[in-house]
């Protein structure tokens, strides 16, 4: 039996509902709504015609066991629009623009290219147009998928172009090497937008100086702060997740977002994010997936991190001026103020950006006047000297002249007689 996840539609009182549309969107028929808890046992089946507002969706794998088949098939299409578009503002951000002429790298498990919402925009290479687990797909879908009859579901910059590189092997386990090789590749083939689906324990030096080559082109990296699950083998030894740091997103010019659910929360038992820079939906996010029509469902920070990659692309179509680092600055000054920073792309896309701190100026050198030439220096000091004892000197003879004069000029001593000449 195929393991499924269930979304509940609930009619509510039309208070309620607006009170409730605040945080999540509420709908009824056979459509998509908010997450909801599974059914208790004995609770009416989907698949009875006894709850036609509940859709199945089957959940997306992060990775597969060396025995386990490729995804299958989703049968069930979502019909309405997820809670995620609602809370990022998508159909007010898209009146501006939808991300046409942006290439975004999804360096990731590949992408299905022959998807309905991906057709005809994704360049795959060295086999990445494969896709056996369905993240890269999944992923790609939240960045740029378009809408289609039937289905409210959309990606954030659903003009956008798809490069797909693969980051793992066909069983979705990622390695050090081919994450940095995608870096390296998907900058090299030009794309702005560069989004990482895996967090990685190792591999601080590759991924760095993958970044740092990425950086040089002009290319801003996204990646998920924090892994989507963690293996028994990866917990401590008393069943500790770990704590991070995770590659690449540590690296200082790497977008790092971390996700929150409907509720404005992570799940209970989310692996620890590390340092994330940006907040984005993550969890009960609905996208296509690798083969057929239908819908599938997932959770996590690589989730969020598309749709900030996405939302990179838009503020790329619409101000090419931005540098890679001045677009992930745009992000962050327009996101809503929180703990983390929720991403806010229409506010990212309205608010002018402040390019003062672009970069920090390089130091202006200081140019001192040359050295004066001594000889007038000189002559000034002699005129100087000359007029002080001239000075002096009118001040002694001022002191000594009335004296001389009241003594008729003799030298001091005692009175001498006037004697008669001649005698």
């Amino acid at each position: 039996m195929r393991n499924v996840m269930k979304y509940r539609c609930v009619r509510l009182a039309p208070a309620v509902a607006v009170a409730l549309a605040v945080v999540l969107p509420v709908t009824c028929g056979p459509a998509l709504a908010a997450p909801a808890a599974p059914p208790a046992s004995g609770a009416p089946s989907a698949t009875s015609g006894d709850d036609p507002g509940t859709t199945l969706l089957p959940p997306l794998p992060v990775r597969l066991g060396e025995d386990n088949p490729c995804t299958g098939e989703s049968d069930r299409t979502a019909t309405r629009t997820a809670w995620s578009q609602t809370t990022l503002g998508l159909p007010r951000a898209q009146r501006i623009t939808r991300g046409g002429g942006v290439t975004v790298a999804v360096v990731d498990t590949g992408v299905a290219s022959g998807v309905p919402g991906l057709s005809g925009r994704v360049t795959a290479v060295d086999g990445a147009g494969e896709d056996c687990v369905g993240h890269g797909t999944f992923a790609a879908g939240l960045v740029a998928a378009a809408p289609r009859t039937g289905s409210g579901i959309t990606g954030v910059a659903p003009e956008a172009g798809i490069l797909a590189l693969r980051g793992t092997d066909d069983r979705g386990v990622p390695s050090v090497e081919r994450v940095a090789l995608g870096i390296r590749e998907a900058a090299d083939r030009g794309a702005e937008v560069i989004y990482v689906g895996h967090a990685l324990r190792t591999g601080r030096a590759e991924l760095t100086g993958a970044v740092a080559h990425a950086t040089r082109r002009d290319a801003l990296v996204v990646a998920p702060a924090a892994p989507d699950a963690v293996t028994r083998e990866e917990r401590g030894p008393d069943g500790e997740m770990p704590e991070g740091p995770y590659w690449p997103a540590a690296v200082p010019d790497v977008l790092a977002v971390v996700d929150f659910g409907p509720g404005g929360v992570r799940q209970k038992n989310a692996p620890p994010a590390h340092e994330p820079d940006l907040a984005a939906p993550g969890s009960g996010m609905v996208s296509v997936g690798p083969r057929g029509t239908g819908h599938y469902i997932g959770s996590g920070a690589s989730l969020a991190a598309a749709g900030a990659a996405g939302a990179a692309a838009l503020v790329r179509a619409y101000r090419p001026e931005l540098t890679a680092n001045e677009v992930s600055r745009q992000l962050l000054a327009a996101a809503y103020p929180s703990d983390t920073p929720r991403l806010d792309p229409y506010a990212a896309l309205t608010v002018v950006p402040d390019r003062t701190a672009a970069s920090p100026a390089a130091p202006v050198p200081a140019h001192l006047p040359a050295p004066a030439d001594p000889t007038p220096h000189r002559r000034s000091l002699t005129v100087a000297a000359a007029g002080l004892a001239l000075v002096l000197l009118l001040a002694a003879a001022a002191a000594v002249v009335p004296r001389g004069r009241a003594r008729n000029w003799t030298p001091p001593g005692p009175p001498t007689r006037n004697t008669p000449a001649g005698r």
